[in-house]
C-alpha cells in the first residue's frame, strides 16, 4: 500500500524541532555534561529532554539537593550555552525505569496518602515540589520569554494507562495538575504524555515506536503534534508496538536507523508533527540503587539520524514490507522502496529517503588493558549472617513489609528466626519452605549456606524456596536475606505495594509444615558492610580483610582491590562476566548494581559491561570494592577502554546528500572519535557489493581502485569524504548497474 501526503509553507515548518532524550545527563558526573551536549547538538538536534527526579533533588523531605551532579540549573544554562533548547520534564511522577518512578519514598509515609489521585496531601506534596523547580528556573531567568533555553514543560506522565484504576478521581486529578501547572504562569506551554483528554492549554502527546500509526493526534485544532518519546529499542516479542527497555535476563534489540526514519517521516507525513524526540539518544548509567525493578545498570540506546529541513514538503510512504511499487507524482515518476517514505522538497525533488540512511555506522569495541588476576592484590570480607535476635534493629511477632521497613535506603533485609528441633521429631532433615514478594532471596541454617531463589521482571510476583536443611537437636536459627533489584516505577496505588518475605515454615518427614510467621522475628536492614561503607577509603579500614585463597564463588563476600587508571580520554569499564549479582563502587562511587548469573534468552548477560565515569578516577589506586551474593570470580575482572574502532559508509549514487552539504554529489563520509586517525581500510567497492557494514564482501561488480582510491583519500586522517561517482574510480565499471560504494575503515 502507498500513499502521498503534501503540504507547502512560504516559511520553514518546526519540524526542524528534533529532541534528544538526555533523562539521566543531569545525574552523570557534571564533566560530563558538555561533551553529551555537544555530541546532541553534532547530531542535528535542537532539544535537549530531561525529567526532573523529585527522590534525587528532595531525598528528605524539605531538604533539597542541587549540588555537584544535581546542579539542574547548572545543566540546563551548560545546553543553553551551546544553542541548544530544553524540554523540561518535571513529572515529578516520571517512571524513566526510575526508582520509585521519581518519587521520593518518604512520600509512602505521608498519613492517609494515595499517590496519583485527587488526594490532598498527594496534591499538596506535589504541587509543593513543582512550584518548587519552577520558582527556581524562573529565579534563574531560565524560560523563553526571559531570554532561556526551556521552550516546554511536563506535568504528569502517561497517567492514562492507570487513569481507570481510580474511578472519578482520576479525571479529577487530571484537571486539577492541569490547572496548576497552568497557574504557574512559565510563559511556555505544558503537556502531558499519553493524555488524550489533556485539559486546554495543556498538550497531549505521544509515545511509542510508531505514533505516525497511533497517535490519535491533537485533541485541540490549536495544539501541535508532539512525540515526546521515539523509542529507540523495541520488544523481542510478538507486539511490534512494545518498547523494550533493558532489563536483567532480556536481550534487548535496538532499532534499526531506516526503521525509525520510516516512523519519524511518517509521523511529520500523517500528523503534521512539530516535534520528534528520540528515547533515548543517552541513556547513560543508573548509578547505585536508581534503577527500578530488574532495570540493568547500564540504560544506554542509540539511533543517530540525519536531520533535514523543509519548506514546502511531499511525503510518498510505501507501507509494503516487500514490494518495490511505481507511483505518479504531479508527472513525476518513482520507484519506492519495501517500508519506506521518500520526502520531496518543493514537491518535486527527493532530499530524502528512509530506506537510505547514509549515517556513518560504527562498532564499539572493548578491549581489555588492565587484567586484576593477581591475587596478591585481592582482600576478601565475608559478610557476617546475623545469629543473635537481641542486636537485630527491629523484632515482631510477625513478617515485616520490607520497603517499609528499609525505607528504600538498602536492597537488603535480614528475617532471622529461631527454631526448636526436639529429638522427639525424628528426621534431622528437614524441608524450609519460604515465599516472598521480593526479587531474590538467599537462606542460612546455622550460618551454613543452603540456597536461593529469584525472580524476573515478567514472571510471578512470588517467588518461591522450597529446599532441604540439616537441623541440630536444640535452637537454631534461620536467617534470611530478602533481596530487592530496584523498587518499582509504575501502576496504580504504588503506595500500597508490599514486598518482603510471607510466609515460612518448616517441614519434618511427614508432619504436617510448621509455620514460623507468627514467631518472633528479628530484623536487620541493609548488610554489615553497607553500614560501615566499607567501600569506601575511610570504611574500609573499619573491618578486618583477609587473603582471598579460598574465597572464590563464596557467597555474601565482600572483595577489593585498587587499579591504575588507563591513559587516554576512552570511556573505562569493568568487565564483571565472571561475578554474579552485586553492587560495585569504585572510590566510594557506586557504579550500580550488576547481575551477569542471570543470563538472557541469547545465553550471555543482560549486562556485562559497567561504566566507571572517568570523573571517579583519580591516576592511580584507584579503590574497587564489590559485594557479591551469590558467587564469582573476582580474578577474572578486567579494566577496559571502549572506543569506535570500526566505522563504515555505505552510500548509492542516487542518494541525496543532506542539505547541509555543500555539494550536489552523494559521499561517503567516515570520521575517528576521540583523537584517533583512520589506520587501515578494511573494505572498500564501488559497485554492487553484497552485504552490509558487518557482514560484506565484493559483488558481479567492482571497481578495482576501490581500495586504492580510498585509502589515498582516508589513511592517516580523522575523517575523509569520498563522492560515489564513476569518474572518481577511473570510469563507470559497469554501466547500467546503479552502483554504490561501500567502506569499512579501522581508527586507532
Amino acid at each position: 500500500m502507498a500513499e502521498a501526503g503534501a503540504w507547502c509553507s512560504s516559511t520553514a515548518w518546526m519540524l526542524a524541532a528534533l529532541g534528544a532524550a538526555l533523562p539521566r545527563a543531569h545525574a552523570a558526573p557534571n564533566n560530563m555534561w558538555p561533551k553529551l551536549i555537544a555530541k546532541a547538538k553534532n547530531g542535528g538536534l535542537d532539544v535537549i529532554q530531561t525529567y526532573v527526579f523529585w527522590n534525587v533533588h528532595e531525598p528528605i523531605q524539605g531538604q533539597y539537593n542541587f549540588e555537584g551532579r544535581y546542579d539542574l540549573v547548572k545543566f540546563i544554562r551548560e545546553i543553553q550555552a551551546q544553542g541548544l533548547y530544553v524540554s523540561l520534564r518535571i513529572g515529578p511522577f516520571v517512571e524513566a525505569e526510575w526508582k520509585y518512578g521519581g518519587f521520593p519514598f518518604w512520600l509512602h509515609d505521608v498519613p492517609s496518602i494515595t499517590f496519583r489521585s485527587d488526594n490532598e496531601p498527594f496534591k499538596q506534596h506535589m504541587q509543593n515540589f513543582v512550584t518548587k523547580i519552577v520558582t527556581m528556573m524562573k529565579h534563574e531567568g531560565l524560560y523563553y520569554p526571559q531570554g532561556g533555553p526551556i521552550i516546554i514543560s511536563q506535568i504528569e506522565n502517561e497517567y492514562q494507562m492507570i487513569e481507570p484504576a481510580f474511578g472519578a478521581s482520576g479525571p479529577r486529578y487530571v484537571r486539577w495538575a492541569a490547572a496548576m501547572a497552568v497557574g504557574l504562569q512559565t510563559g511556555v506551554p505544558w503537556m502531558m504524555c499519553k493524555q488524550n483528554d489533556a485539559p486546554d492549554p495543556v498538550i497531549n502527546t505521544c509515545n511509542g515506536l510508531i505514533c505516525g500509526e497511533t497517535f490519535v493526534g491533537p485533541n485541540s485544532p490549536n495544539k501541535p503534534a508532539l512525540w515526546t518519546e521515539n523509542w529507540t529499542s523495541r520488544s523481542n516479542g510478538q507486539n511490534n508496538s512494545a518498547f523494550s527497555y533493558p532489563i536483567y535476563g532480556n536481550d534487548t534489540k535496538l532499532r534499526a536507523p531506516e526503521d525509525i526514519a520510516f516512523a519519524v517521516a511518517l509521523f511529520i507525513a500523517r500528523k503534521k508533527g512539530s516535534f520528534v524526540s528520540y528515547y533515548m539518544y543517552h541513556g547513560g548509567t543508573n548509578f547505585g540503587r536508581f534503577a527500578a525493578s530488574y532495570v540493568t545498570t547500564s540504560y544506554y540506546d542509540g539511533a543517530p539520524l540525519d536531520e533535514y529541513d523543509f519548506k514546502c514538503v511531499a511525503f510518498l510512504v510505501n507501507f509494503d514490507q516487500h514490494n518495490t511499487p511505481k507511483v505518479e507524482f504531479r508527472n513525476i515518476s518513482l520507484e519506492l522502496a519495501p517500508k519506506s517514505i521518500s520526502v520531496l522538497s518543493d514537491c518535486r525533488n527527493v532530499v530524502f529517503e528512509t530506506a537510505k540512511v547514509n549515517a556513518q555506522h560504527g562498532s564499539r569495541t572493548a578491549n581489555a588493558v588492565q587484567s586484576l588476576n593477581d591475587i596478591n592484590n585481592w582482600k576478601a570480607f565475608i559478610e557476617p549472617v546475623p545469629q543473635d535476635l537481641s542486636k537485630s534493629t527491629y523484632t515482631g511477632n510477625q513478617l515485616f513489609e520490607q520497603l517499609t521497613t528499609t525505607k528504600d535506603e538498602t536492597d537488603y533485609l535480614w528475617y532471622i528466626v529461631s527454631y526448636k528441633n526436639r529429638a522427639s521429631d525424628g528426621n534431622q532433615i528437614a524441608r524450609l519452605y519460604v515465599k516472598s514478594l521480593a526479587h531474590i532471596l538467599h537462606a542460612f541454617v546455622n550460618n551454613e549456606y543452603v540456597g536461593s531463589v529469584h525472580g524476573s521482571h515478567d514472571g510471578p510476583r512470588n517467588i518461591v524456596l522450597n529446599t532441604h536443611m540439616s537441623l541440630k537437636e536444640g535452637d537454631n536459627t534461620i536467617s534470611l536475606l530478602s533481596v530487592m533489584v530496584g523498587s518499582p516505577d509504575s501502576g496504580a496505588y504504588m503506595e500500597r505495594r508490599t514486598f518482603g518475605i510471607q510466609t515460612v515454615g518448616i517441614q519434618q518427614g511427614q508432619q504436617p509444615m510448621h509455620l514460623l510467621n507468627n514467631d518472633l522475628w528479628g530484623y536487620q536492614v541493609g548488610l554489615f558492610g553497607e553500614k560501615d561503607s566499607i567501600y569506601t577509603q575511610e570504611g574500609t579500614n573499619s573491618v578486618r580483610w583477609m587473603d582471598i585463597n579460598n574465597l572464590i564463588y563464596h557467597p555474601l563476600t565482600w572483595y577489593k582491590t585498587t587499579f591504575s587508571t588507563p591513559p587516554g580520554n576512552d570511556a573505562v569499564t569493568l568487565n564483571l562476566t565472571s561475578m554474579g549479582k552485586g553492587e560495585v563502587w569504585v572510590n566510594g562511587e557506586s557504579i550500580g548494581r550488576y547481575w551477569v548469573s542471570f543470563k538472557g534468552p541469547s545465553g550471555q548477560p543482560s549486562q556485562s559491561l559497567y561504566h566507571i565515569p572517568r570523573g571517579f578516577l583519580t591516576p592511580k589506586d584507584n579503590l574497587l570494592v564489590l559485594v557479591e551474593e551469590m558467587g564469582g570470580d573476582p580474578l577474572q575482572i578486567t579494566v577496559n577502554t571502549m572506543s569506535v574502532t570500526t566505522v563504515c559508509g555505505n552510500v548509492d549514487e542516487f542518494s541525496v546528500p543532506p542539505l547541509q552539504s555543500r555539494g550536489k554529489v552523494p559521499k561517503v563520509r567516515i570520521w575517528c572519535q576521540g583523537g584517533k586517525r583512520i589506520s587501515s581500510i578494511e573494505f572498500a567497492s564501488y559497485g554492487n557489493p553484497v552485504g552490509d557494514c558487518r557482514s560484506f564482501r565484493i559483488g558481479s561488480c567492482h571497481a578495482e581502485s576501490s581500495e586504492s582510491v580510498v585509502k589515498q583519500s582516508c589513511i592517516g586522517r580523522r575523517e575523509c569524504s569520498i563522492p560515489v561517482m564513476a569518474a572518481k574510480f577511473g570510469g563507470d565499471p559497469c554501466p547500467g548497474i546503479q552502483k554504490s560504494l561501500l567502506v569499512v575503515a579501522d581508527c586507532r
